[in-house]
């Protein structure tokens, strides 16, 4: 996204899973999110519904979601797969610093 005011990222790009988040934020309100990952259905699953719970939230609202949370609304996932929650919600925490 190229007008993001917050970047995340949880794993490394190229090397493995990964999850990466971009927000634009306004007035401590989410305007958009959006997300990339490998690809797999799990993890587009998962940041997917994450980027559409938050948009349109409250940042520090935003922040209190759980991966518990998270999973109730994505479903049961895979056997293998259940870490793209996390990675998501990690991804989302490490946006709230604006860019790390």
């Amino acid at each position: 996204m190229e007008d993001a005011t917050h970047y995340g990222v949880s794993g490394s790009p190229g090397d493995g899973p990964y999850v990466q988040i971009w927000l634009r934020v306004k007035d401590g309100t989410i305007e958009r999110a959006a997300f990339k990952t490998p690809g797999c259905p799990s993890s587009t699953a998962a940041a997917g519904v994450l980027c559409t719970l938050i948009a349109g939230r409250a940042l520090d609202k935003a922040l209190s979601l759980t991966a518990k949370e998270l999973e109730i609304v994505v479903g049961s996932l895979p056997e293998g797969k259940g870490h793209y929650i996390d990675k998501s919600i990690e991804a989302l925490n490490k946006a709230q610093k604006g860019g790390d």
